[in-house]
């Protein structure tokens, strides 16, 4: 509700629950000590517009106790480090939604994305805090996944009252003071705050929520087409110089007309032969394993849907059978025990005819080869953040080594 009785806006109230924000979550006080304040009636609770302002109710900062007021302060700023309202700009784009409608149910699909873990360890839980339970819906996904998930209905009806701005949504507001109004951050400056927080979550990611590590990791490094990029990486090598290249006399050399009495064979690329080492240890999980064999059939569609030139090696300490691949499915993955890939490489590279090209799908928790092998190697890369920390749990000060600078790499996302 707007209040109605005037008042003077307890600022001493309101900055001691920043403050507070700020010590029970240190790794965003840049982003909280970069907001500035602006005084509104016409605010239901506390509000943002996309250039990091945060209008607030003197009435709502007079009822609510600072511990919860805290709370508000970390969901605010949350909206604006998540890039909600570009987000739900280019959502309305795509889907052709328009409307204050529309827009509040994305507010509503950005508090579940949120509060699902902002709360506790010494955050209070508002009474009507939006989660995502309330709608029937899972914890952990984004605004998006809940937009395609729930419409205005009976059970959004008590959530009609939320509005926590234009830096929620993207709907600018009457209240708004717009780009040319007083206190308003640049465009740069906002990034600089970004980076200044991703920075700090990434440096002691074991402090934050899961939410909050994801957005770090990918706040300034869009996640990427992987499995175009993965297919591009096999081509790329499968078409280097001397990877699958013969003589033959099946069709002359067109030089063979200079030199009256000879015929000379033409050099003809033929398909190359791929091996996958697939990394196989307890460090990897089901889900990556059947990522993996995914990745086998789009390596056979890379290097033209020859399925027999293409053979699959399970490998964890010790290098298993190879298998060619007839079925992804059917190929059986043994292992599950410690992790050298280099017995991977070199059971490859003993293969006759020699592969072309090696790629390597795996978490990264391996020695890799002392030299380079004598053909192209393309390295899949997991999800290096979750494989370290399960791996080096008794081992803070380990560091995974980064593979090769001789291997192609590409980060393989979730499928």
């Amino acid at each position: 509700m707007i209040p109605d009785a005037p008042g003077a806006l307890d600022l001493d109230k309101l900055f001691a629950a920043r403050l507070h924000a700020a010590r029970v979550r240190p790794y965003l006080a840049t982003a909280l000590f970069a907001l500035c304040t602006v005084e509104s009636r016409r605010v239901p609770t506390m509000a943002v517009d996309r250039h990091w302002r945060c209008y607030v109710s003197p009435v709502f900062v007079d009822r609510t106790p600072v511990e919860e007021l805290a709370g508000v302060w970390v969901h605010e700023v949350s909206h604006l480090l998540r890039d909600h309202h570009g987000r739900g700009d280019r959502f309305a784009r795509e889907h052709g939604l328009t409307g204050p409608a529309e827009r509040l149910r994305m507010n509503i699909a950005a508090d579940c994305e949120i509060n699902d873990d902002v709360f506790g360890e010494g955050l209070v839980r508002p009474e009507d805090a939006v989660e995502p339970a309330a709608l029937g819906l899972l914890p952990g996904e984004l605004m998006e996944d809940y937009l395609r998930q729930f419409r205005l209905g009976p059970r959004t009806q008590s959530m009609a009252w939320l509005d926590c701005g234009s830096g929620a949504d993207g709907l600018e507001r009457e209240w708004d003071l717009g780009p040319d109004g007083a206190h308003g951050l640049s465009e740069q400056e906002r990034d600089a705050v970004r980076f200044r927080v991703a920075q700090g979550i990434t440096a002691r990611p074991g402090t934050t929520p899961k939410g909050w590590r994801r957005w770090a990791e990918e706040a300034f490094q869009p996640p990427q087409p992987w499995r175009e990029l993965l297919g591009a990486a096999v081509r790329s090598a499968a078409s280097g110089g001397g990877a699958g290249e013969d003589y033959t006399y099946g069709r002359p050399s067109r030089r063979s007309a200079g030199v009256p009495g000879a015929v000379l064979p033409s050099l003809r690329r033929r398909p190359p032969r791929v091996s996958v080492v697939i990394d196989t240890s307890g460090s990897v999980s089901d889900t990556e394993l059947g990522s993996a064999l995914r990745e086998v059939a789009a390596i056979a569609r890379a290097v033209g849907g020859r399925r027999d030139l293409v053979t699959v090696l399970p490998c964890d300490a010790a290098a298993r059978i190879a298998h060619p691949l007839c079925r992804a499915e059917g190929i059986p993955l043994v292992g599950g025990g410690g992790t050298d890939l280099r017995t991977g490489f070199a059971k490859a590279l003993r293969a006759r005819p020699r592969p072309d090209v090696i790629v390597v799908l795996t978490d990264g928790q391996t020695p890799w080869p002392d030299t380079r092998p004598p053909c192209r190697t393309v390295v899949g890369l997991f999800d290096r953040q979750r494989a370290a920390r399960s791996f080096s749990e008794d081992h803070p000060d380990y560091v995974p080594g980064a593979p090769p600078a001789w291997a192609r790499v590409v980060a393989i996302g979730p499928a």
